[in-house]
């Protein structure tokens, strides 16, 4: 048998290329929308995949299943175990079989057995993995999705907070702990492989190691802790991370079965002359470096770099209205490929970053200050202070007199922020804060960025409010 933990680090996501040595067949478990890696991957490995499996209807990113049966036949397993509401309305335009609690599937010699394991959505999955062609009789691991994690458990909340399905965390959550009492029986030995890492907001506090032990996880993780239900229920809903926006685009999108790559419109290259025309009308990404495009930009843009574009575009663009992208040319295939793989499909077209900077084009930047630049005029109320950070975040200790707008719902909930003042805008250490900065002054706010953020005025010794 092989087994090969294939990790995407911008989405925080664990898929899985299982295969028969023996017959030469492979599966794959919660593929990504990008599906060249598996295929590659399995031709490596002397192997032809035959199939995909899901654990649930994803949240977080676009799933590949429909691009794998597309691309090479691969048969579909899928759930079968939640409501109406939540089944998969695609299983029918592909060889599917529909799984319950308890049915089993086989590639080769490996079988594959569905546990029902539902909290984190209705209809979730976990898989336990057993080796018969290596003579096994007794599973070796479990493929738990988005259930069990490494530290940590999958979140409850999503299909309200997410998909507006009103009083849904708390049922899931109560289903998530008799779930859970359904864990603790299995086998300490037994593997458990996750779909996500740290960094993923599908739960709070993942662990950054790719696999664990069910007896592991019955001893550290604080989620196995509880054994009062209410305890548990309150623990699960408290304290998790924002939820993007684009989740609620993503269950919708994986239960319909999402567009096959080949069948979307290329994305060509459009002249700097319509660039500042662009900017004015629709939502355009600037992929540069913050520092870059603070010091200079077209107006209009918003600003997320490239190695966070998957992070925070989900929170910022608008699914419903056309996305233009700013960058440098050879990057643009990149950038498009995460774009998909959180269902970002309406690109209508990109600005070659090198060309539009030799155009002539107007620009406008911003200021950054540092705290020790700042402290006089937050304090006498000459600006207005904006913390961009997580509530938790917030709650934990902020700037005295700091208004709250986390980053991601910057666009969406800016009313009431006052625009007679420059708004002095800060994160924890800059990365959020930049993006924010960019959001405002895109609307017309005058904006000034903190260097270093909250971590730099309390490491000056600046006064901290904890109310």
């Amino acid at each position: 048998m092989l087994l090969k933990y294939i990790y995407d680090p911008e989405l925080a996501h664990a898929s899985y290329l299982v295969g028969c040595q023996q017959t030469g067949e492979a599966v794959v478990i919660d593929p990504g929308r990008s599906v060249d890696k598996y295929i590659e991957a399995a031709e490596l490995e002397g192997l032809r995949i035959v199939g995909s499996a899901e654990t649930h209807i994803h949240a977080d990113f676009v799933s590949g299943s429909c691009e794998l049966a597309d691309r090479v036949g691969a048969r579909l397993y899928l759930s079968d175990a939640g409501p109406a509401e939540w089944k998969y309305l695609f299983a029918d335009r592909f060889d599917t079989q529909l799984l319950k609690h308890g049915d089993s599937f086989r590639v080769g010699k490996v079988r594959l057995e569905a546990v029902h394991t539902p909290g984190h959505t209705p209809e979730h999955m976990s898989f336990l993995l057993t080796d018969e062609g290596g003579c096994a009789n007794e599973p070796m691991g479990i493929f738990t999705g988005d259930f069990v994690f490494v530290g940590s458990i999958g979140r409850p909340d999503l299909l309200e907070t997410a998909a507006g399905v009103v009083g849904s965390a708390e049922k899931g959550a109560r289903q998530l702990y008799h779930s859970l009492n359904r864990f603790r029986d299995l086998p300490d030995y037994l593997q458990v492989w996750p779909a996500h890492g740290a960094g993923s907001a599908c739960g709070k506090g993942l662990g950054a190691i790719p696999s664990s032990t069910v007896g592991y996880e019955k001893r550290f993780n604080p989620g196995l802790q509880f054994r009062d239900e209410q305890g548990f229920v309150d623990y699960i809903l408290s304290d998790q991370p924002e939820t993007p926006y684009y989740f609620a685009v993503m269950k919708r999108v994986n239960k319909e079965g999402p567009a096959l790559i080949r069948t979307l419109p290329p994305v060509e290259a459009l002249y700097p002359d319509l660039l500042t025309e662009a900017a004015a009308r629709y939502p355009v990404i600037d992929t540069t470096p913050a520092a870059e495009f603070a010091r200079a930009h077209v107006p209009g843009t918003i600003n997320i770099p490239a190695d966070v574009l998957v992070r925070w575009a989900g929170f910022l663009v608008d699914y419903s209205r056309p996305v233009y992208l700013l960058a440098d040319e050879a990057s643009v295939d990149g950038l498009l490929r995460s774009l998909r793989s959180i269902g970002i499909d309406n690109v209508g077209g990109y600005f070659d970053a090198r060309v539009a900077g030799d155009a002539g084009l107007r620009t406008e930047g911003y200021e950054s200050a540092s705290p020790e630049e700042l402290r006089s005029r937050i304090e006498d109320g000459s600006v207005t202070v904006l913390d961009v950070r997580a509530a938790t975040e917030y709650r934990e200790g902020h700037i005295p007199g700091a208004e709250h707008k986390f980053v991601g719902k910057l666009l969406r909930e800016m009313n009431g922020l006052e625009r007679s003042r420059p708004v002095v805008v800060h994160c924890l250490g800059g990365e959020r804060a930049a993006i924010a900065s960019s959001v405002l002054q895109s609307t017309g706010y005058d904006v000034v960025n903190m260097d270093g953020g909250y971590r730099a005025w309390a490491a000056a010794g600046f006064p901290i409010d904890r109310n």
